[in-house]
């Protein structure tokens, strides 16, 4: 198999040679590797090959799952595998080696996925781009001068590039679907508890934050999901099982849905013409499908929802950035961590116990809210980012003079909705269902009631048959 055969597969095609025999999983890890230092050169994605699992693999000892064989990397935050550095895109964590396997490491494994690196994210992911002063600038394979996204930029750009089917990637505020968006993939973030974050987290405690992965069809995401989703023992939250396999939406649509759309945002920020023309002509694709579509927002109060947003982002940076700095020791300064995220801790440090209490208020004030909304309507359709892709060099952490306040307005200019489905623990996707003037991704979102992943991937997968991306390639691609 050469490199242009290699990526033109999807994760289940994949798995599907190795299953009939066509090729070798160690073929595979070595096809990865040659595709991964062939655009990686190029794009800053991948921050480490693991050497040893590539030329050393052994066929018969990866099990019989899923996705058996097939290449795969974890992002440097998140998941993390026993024996493998995981610094978090961070100079305070430089060095540092999981002691553990996640579970949902282990259920990566156990559905037969084979990791073989580590890919780039911004620091603790806590930006819409991936250019920290640690590993440098992620770029994008559309265009190298405009960002990847973030936090899961790396992941994004090298399944966008073809170096691999799929990657990990977790979401806080938007971090699998603005990569997704940006990209030209499917990003996926999950209902709260449905894919577990133990065994030392849980989403009581980290409870904006989904683990998965970029993707760039809707069965691969689907697949996934079926093979790592459920509860570990002893979770907070335990969402509906589905009725059945996510990978039995794929082929069985659900029909007539009432879908509500959005051209413009609900906090009064401005949104590019380009992206709401886009999110106008999604609306009529879906009503070509035999969808009622109408324009609607739920009834949130954008102002104490940034204020409350923000209250948790500092308070759980505090927190991280307390247990990283005794767990390397290493100062929280500017030594070992980069300037906004100096401003986060400082307004973590700065932010009492009853602010912090009154935000968890407002997350349960939403949480109803949106979750009225959906007993009204079926989806909810936005656009992942308010603008087009931004140029490099804008948003990234280690910049003078922006205070708090500002750097949140900042990010929730660029993503105003991706947040409330973190806020909320509700499911959202992005599909890459538009292209700019400038020949770029813009992402579709959506996002439904909590446990509707469902309804999310059987639509998904009716509008990747009704109008799909899969012929498009970045110039960035390991077939070029």
């Amino acid at each position: 198999m050469k490199l242009a055969e290699y990526s033109n597969y999807d994760a289940v095609g994949l798995a599907d040679l190795v299953r009939r025999g066509e090729v070798k999983p160690s073929e595979l890890a070595a096809l990865a590797a040659q595709a991964i230092e062939a655009v990686n050169p190029k794009l800053n994605a991948v921050l480490e090959l693991f050497a040893d699992r590539i030329d050393g693999l052994d066929d018969a000892s990866i099990p019989e799952g899923p996705f058996r064989g097939v290449p795969f990397a974890l992002k440097d935050i998140g998941a993390s595998e026993a024996g493998r550095k995981q610094e978090c895109g961070s100079r305070i964590m430089a060095g540092h080696v999981a002691a553990a396997d996640t579970e949902l490491t282990r259920r990566f494994r156990a559905s037969g996925l084979v990791n073989l690196g580590r890919t780039a994210c911004p620091e603790f992911g806590l930006t819409m781009t991936t250019e920290p002063v640690l590993s440098g600038v992620t770029c994008n394979p559309w265009d190298p001068s405009r960002i990847a996204g973030g936090s899961s930029g790396g992941a994004g750009a090298s399944v966008a590039a073809g170096a691999l089917p799929m990657a990990h990637a977790n979401d806080g505020g938007g971090s699998t679907r603005i990569p997704a968006a940006i990209n030209g993939l499917v990003g996926l973030k999950c209902s709260r508890g449905r894919v577990t974050m133990g065994p030392d987290f849980s989403d009581l405690t980290y409870f904006l934050i989904s683990e998965l992965a970029v993707t760039r069809t809707v069965r691969d995401t689907a697949a996934l999901l079926d093979a790592v989703h459920g509860p570990a023992p002893g979770e907070a939250f335990l969402p509906q099982p589905p009725a059945r396999a996510y990978t039995d939406e794929l082929n069985d649509p659900p029909k007539n849905l009432k879908i509500a759309f959005a051209p413009g945002t609900w906090m009064g920020q401005p949104l590019d013409p380009e992206v709401s023309d886009a999110v106008r002509r999604t609306a009529a694709l879906c009503e070509s499908l035999g969808h009622r579509v109408e324009e609607a927002t739920p009834v949130v109060d954008g102002e104490t929802f940034i204020h409350a947003f923000g209250d948790l982002w500092a308070a759980d940076g505090l927190a991280n950035l307390e247990a990283v700095s005794r767990q390397m020791g290493r100062p929280v300064t500017g030594e070992y961590v980069e300037k906004i995220t100096e401003v986060i801790y400082a307004a973590g440090k700065a932010l009492p116990l009853s602010a912090y209490l009154d935000a968890k208020v407002v997350v349960d004030q939403t949480t109803r809210a949106v979750g009225t909304f959906f007993e009204d309507y079926d989806v909810l359709l936005t656009p992942t980012l308010a603008k087009q892709t931004p140029p490099t060099g804008i948003y990234g952490l280690d910049r003078e003079g922006v205070d708090y306040t500002s750097w949140l307005a900042e990010a929730l200019a660029l993503i105003p909705w991706t947040p409330l489905a973190n806020m909320t623990g509700t499911p959202a996707i992005s599909l890459p269902l538009a292209m700019d003037s400038a020949g770029l991704p813009m992402g579709m979102h959506f996002m439904a009631g909590i446990g509707q992943e469902a309804r999310l991937i059987g639509l998904a997968a009716a509008l990747e048959a009704a109008d799909p991306w899969a012929g498009r390639r970045p110039a960035v691609h390991v077939a070029n």
